[in-house]
């Protein structure tokens, strides 16, 4: 039986890590893209509104006026947007350093005994 390279081994281990931390980052990027989708609709349906606004605050909803709510979508939506905006850089770079990685180790692959 062959011993594992301890450098193989720990690229392989950090390989595995970034792989997870980008499907992590992938889905929460998923859901804020979900929730600009949400301020949007509301953004639409606030447009419409004649009366008496209520806006959610938490598992309450609370009587507001039109220009207040749309502020506070507004806002919202720059917060969630420069979130995504971030995640993306994140996910970025992270696809980056998985391809750096996946390239060095097929390449150690390649190199290793046994291999073809």
């Amino acid at each position: 039986m062959q011993k594992t390279d301890p450098e193989l081994e720990k690229s392989l281990m950090e390989y595995d890590n970034l792989e997870k931390q980008l499907q992590v980052l992938v889905l929460q990027k998923h859901q804020l893209q979900l929730q600009l989708n949400e301020i949007g609709l509301a953004e639409e349906e606030l447009k419409k509104a004649k009366g008496e606004i209520y806006k959610s605050m938490g598992v309450v909803m609370v009587k507001s006026n039109k220009e207040d709510a749309d502020k506070d979508l507004k806002e919202r939506k720059d917060l969630v947007t420069m979130r995504v905006g971030s995640m993306a850089k994140q996910e970025e770079k992270l696809r980056a350093s998985l391809t750096i990685l996946q390239k060095k180790l097929q390449d150690k692959m390649k190199s290793y005994p046994g291999s073809s």
